[in-house]
């Protein structure tokens, strides 16, 4: 879907009046429009100021009628214009046809997920380019644009903005039956650091597993699933390319694929990004090459099973490997992700 040329202005004006919030975010830190200025961390923590005044909450089941009733206001500095208003009405079976939402948003972007279906309160999660949702409930609410309609979704539980998802009828992949070794069949690799590590592998990445990789070995999906997040920005002659401390943690080239059980499996340290934001992946399918991105002291894959918190790095859980159950420090592991 493309954006309004409203839209397209806003994203090039650093400051022009009343800060304004896109319904969906995106690059690092994150910035949104009207509203918090938020930025998202290493962590999946995020922070910001205080958004506009609320938006009336007026809006019922069904996808919305022709007419708009309620306050209109518009700011103007000579550069963007925009109007907001709530309309409520209902009509039809607004599910019908769309039992399911796939995201659609600019490459890089995610998508706000509001408790309410207004941009007046902050984001209670974001969704990735590609992500199919179940739908609970077409409703009317803030008009962007000349757009009233959002939809209600479930897990995560709340409203997005019709303008940057698509009905469909695909269906959400099945949970997987197992997670194998991410590497080539047959290939067998030591296990540098495993779950509870000394060195790194505490709070959010207590489940994680370390193993030694030369540059450039393929990294593989370990279950089917859809590309939830990348990030494929650090390269050579960058200053956190062949590793670094703390400070390189954000700097880290990795992927995120979102499975059908609502777990992801996080793949960090990448030397190069093989897979788009949203793609469809099977198991054993090349996502990425091996390497020493980010805050990293050798070459090395970073590896864990993780919840789906809508950031590109959640709480790490416990993660049992077809082959090997779960490994530790010194083991040697040979992979089964075969075609």
């Amino acid at each position: 879907m493309r954006l309004e040329r409203r839209w397209l202005l806003a994203l090039t004006i650093a400051a022009c009046g009343d800060s304004q919030q896109l319904l969906f975010t995106g690059g690092q830190p994150t910035t949104t429009f009207p509203g918090p200025l938020t930025t998202t961390g290493e962590d999946g923590t995020t922070s910001g100021g205080e958004g506009p005044g609320p938006v009336t909450d007026a809006w019922m089941t069904g996808p919305p009628t022709s007419g708009a009733t309620g306050e209109s206001t518009s700011t103007s500095d000579g550069e963007i214009e925009s109007t907001t208003t709530t309309t409520t009405g209902t009509t039809g079976d607004p599910l019908a046809e769309c039992p399911r939402l796939r995201v659609m948003v600019p490459a890089g972007e995610v998508l706000n997920v509001r408790p309410s279906p207004s941009t007046a309160e902050d984001a209670v999660a974001t969704l990735a380019n590609g992500a199919l949702v179940d739908t609970v409930a077409a409703v009317a609410g803030e008009t962007i644009d000349g757009n009233s309609l959002w939809y209600q979704i479930a897990e995560p539980d709340g409203f997005v903005f019709s303008n940057f998802v698509s009905c469909t009828l695909d269906e959400k992949p099945a949970a997987p039956d197992g997670f194998y070794l991410p590497l080539a069949c047959g290939m067998s690799v030591k296990v540098t650091q495993g779950n509870d590590g000394g060195v790194s592998h505490q709070g959010k990445d207590f489940y994680a597993f370390d193993f030694g990789l030369g540059l450039n070995t393929p990294l593989l999906a370990m279950a089917d699933g859809t590309v939830h997040h990348i990030f494929a920005e650090t390269g050579p002659g960058d200053p956190c390319y062949n590793g670094g401390g703390p400070e390189c943690g954000p700097y880290g080239n990795l992927v995120v694929i979102l499975h059908g059980d609502n777990t992801s499996s996080y793949y960090k340290h990448l030397n190069e990004v093989q897979v788009t934001l949203g793609q469809v992946v099977k198991r054993g399918q090349t996502i990425g090459l091996s390497g020493s991105t980010g805050y990293s002291t050798g070459r090395h894959a970073h590896v864990m099973r993780q919840e789906n918190c809508g950031q590109s790095k959640c709480q790490s859980i416990p993660l049992s490997f077809v082959e090997c159950g779960v490994p530790t420090k010194g083991q040697m592991v040979t992979s089964m992700n075969c075609p």
